[in-house]
């Protein structure tokens, strides 16, 4: 054991003696010139053009800490370059292709292959050799995320991203770990800061959904990033299906014993890392913690989410000021008008007026509305139904927090994971797009609206 302990120490000493050794390789007035010009792209030709591994880790270092400690304009420039100067070499491409021409074997085949990818591709795989380069890398691809709104000439350059790291961040690599009140302080830390759908106050906060026996957090991470949680959910054990997050988050409530817990309640599942978007991890969180879960607690035999409704409010106002609206009459939109009223989630009369209406347009959002690619417009609910769960109930002033308020008029959902159900859901969804939901999800849903065309919202 003692010698399997000693390992990571040896192989890191060992990867830092052969980084000094390139350094060497590269000469203290090349290193010196390349950054002081900080010419980023230079030094990725230099790294593409080397063949020692020692020498190949000092340029990868060499390039990142240059990148990092360059100006933002100076990024983009190395990013732009990525798309320009280190996409595929079309000379090769072309003679790959007369290859193919004369000669239709595996192997003209394979090297028109090699040809067409993209030389930054070869790049990226060299800065991942770096130590440190994972998590470099994901920081260079979220400073890439955020550039792309304004310069669409990137696009190529993130697909090559994101096709590495549906690679090199696939379920095989990952670890799922429990997270609770005796996990290092320093990732405890991470996980009040990404807490992304209900914010986690202070540390008696955390602890209180850490630390008591019907509570579990669980979170999945990589090799590479070995303090740093990529996906993390939190879960609520208890005797029935919640339909409002304040209790569940009440510091004063008093616990249940897990062994007397029927139901799982998923209220959170929050990404960390915005450089790893488009990579999926939430679809085998949610089975491996099902399973985990179930393996702990043979006692548990439901298991449901809380989910929040972020994009229903700004969907409703759109609906609420179009005149030919397919799921709201002048009557409805009247009523609604109540929305527009300050704290009118505090008056009883309010909340009761607008209820059976917020509903019928709710049940309409979740099962008939679309965007232009055809699939339901809410993003949590596409998420959780191509998981093959269920839609089973919508929870009317499930979260009278202010964002609650702001993203959904205080709407929220419960997702049934209905472990004989789930594959079957599943295929519907993902071939015709059938949205699975509960008799009382539907019976919810207005059926004397004139019929029209839904026009997908931009």
């Amino acid at each position: 054991m003692a010698g399997l302990e000693a390992a990571p120490a040896f192989l890191s000493d060992l990867i830092d003696t052969l980084t000094e050794r390139g350094r060497s390789l590269l000469g203290p007035k090349t290193g010196r010139e390349i950054v002081a010009k900080d010419a980023l792209p230079t030094i990725g030709e230099l790294l593409l053009s080397r063949r020692g591994e020692a020498s190949g880790v000092a340029l990868a270092q060499t390039l990142l800490a240059s990148y990092n400690a360059a100006p933002g304009e100076d990024r983009l420039v190395f990013l732009q370059a990525l798309a320009d100067r280190f996409g595929p070499d079309r000379r090769r491409i072309e003679l790959a292709i007369e290859a193919v021409r004369q000669d239709q074997g595996t192997d003209a085949l394979e090297g028109l292959h090699a040809a067409a990818e993209p030389r930054r591709q070869e790049l990226i795989r060299r800065l991942n050799l770096a130590p440190g380069g994972t998590s470099a890398l994901v920081q260079m691809r979220e400073e890439l995320l955020a550039y792309l709104p304004k310069h669409p000439e990137l696009k190529p350059v993130d697909a090559d991203f994101s096709h590495l790291f549906s690679s090199w961040f696939n379920r095989g690599f990952l670890v799922l770990r429990p997270i609770d009140w005796t996990t290092p302080a320093n990732i405890l830390e991470k996980i009040i800061r990404y807490e992304a759908v209900h914010a986690i106050q202070n540390w008696d906060d955390l602890r209180n959904r850490l630390q008591p026996d019907d509570r579990r957090c669980y979170g999945f991470f990589h090799p590479q990033l070995v303090d740093e949680p990529l996906i993390f959910v939190e879960v609520a054990l208890t005797k029935e299906i919640p339909g409002a997050i304040g209790p569940l988050l009440d510091l004063s409530r008093t616990p249940i014993a897990a062994a007397e817990a029927t139901t799982a309640v998923f209220y959170s599942i929050s990404n960390t890392q915005k450089g790893l978007g488009g990579v999926s991890f939430g679809n085998f969180l949610i089975k491996q913690v099902v399973e985990n879960l179930k393996r702990e607690l043979p006692n548990l035999k439901t298991f449901v989410t809380l989910s929040p409704v972020p994009g229903f409010a700004r969907w409703l106002d759109r609906e609420r000021i179009t005149k030919e609206s397919s799921c709201l009459d002048s009557a409805a939109k009247e009523v609604l008008s109540i929305l527009d009223e300050p704290a009118w989630s505090t008056d009883p009369e309010k909340v009761e007026n607008v209820r059976d209406v917020l509903l019928s347009v709710a049940a309409y959002y979740f099962l008939k509305a679309k965007d232009p690619k055809g699939r339901p417009v809410d993003p949590v609910a596409r998420f959780h139904l191509g998981n093959g769960a269920r839609l089973e109930r919508l929870n009317f002033i499930g979260d009278v927090s202010s964002k609650g308020l702001k993203q959904a008029h205080g709407l929220m959902v419960n997702y049934l994971y209905a472990l004989d159900e789930i594959e079957k859901n599943h295929e519907a969804f993902a071939e015709k797009g059938v949205v699975a939901a509960s008799p009382m999800v539907r019976k919810a849903l207005r059926t004397d609206l004139p019929s029209r065309d839904l026009v997908p919202a931009p």
